[in-house]
């Protein structure tokens, strides 16, 4: 049976967005074709028909799962009432976010696979980058936009490696310790 344009777009999205979902539990090598397309209600024989390769896959998925990140970051900027950094940081460093890996942030569970995966996947982890410090560098502190996008490249990465350590360990005291302190330290200096 042919499948419509409309169908085939349909099949495309819940493609890539299972595609992020998973790459992010498992690594952009933790999972093959055949799982991903399985996973989206699909045959693997139709991936080739989407897809020039699995890093476009994973590029595209990327940037989607980025996407989403940001879009949940601007939200929880939004009901902040002139506490955003308090409102990311709280939402960000918290354990829904660490037992989460595929729906969570993707810089997280993806940042040291994307070192190895090209050019391509690359980019589109450094846009991602981009725009979250765009974000931060809206509610942080500092004098003149220089200062600004200093402390947002700290406090993201402060952010990103507390998480990727928390989840280092596990759901272990250590984690939420790991959480718990790096969030009093950021509401406290930033």
């Amino acid at each position: 049976m042919k499948v419509t344009r409309q169908e085939a777009e349909e099949n495309r999205s819940r493609v890539v967005l299972k595609a992020g979902e998973l790459f992010r539990e498992y690594g952009f090598d933790g999972i093959g074709i055949a799982d991903l397309m399985k996973a989206a209600g699909l045959t693997h024989g139709g991936f080739y028909g989407q897809f020039r390769s699995k890093v476009d896959l994973a590029a595209e998925a990327s940037r989607q799962a980025l996407a989403l990140n940001v879009a949940l970051w601007r939200e929880t900027m939004g009901r902040a009432r002139g506490r955003a950094l308090k409102a990311i940081t709280g939402m960000y460093l918290s354990r829904p976010n660490l037992l989460v890996r595929a729906k969570g942030c993707t810089f997280a569970s993806l940042c040291a696979d994307a070192s190895r995966q090209g050019e391509a996947v690359q980019t589109v982890f450094a846009e991602g980058i981009e725009n979250h410090l765009q974000l931060l560098q809206e509610i942080v502190d500092g004098n003149g936009d220089d200062e600004r996008r200093r402390r947002s490249i700290v406090i993201l990465s402060q952010m990103v490696g507390g998480l990727t350590l928390a989840r280092a360990v596990g759901d272990a005291p250590l984690a939420e310790e790991i959480l718990a302190a790096l969030r009093d330290e950021l509401e406290t200096r930033h």
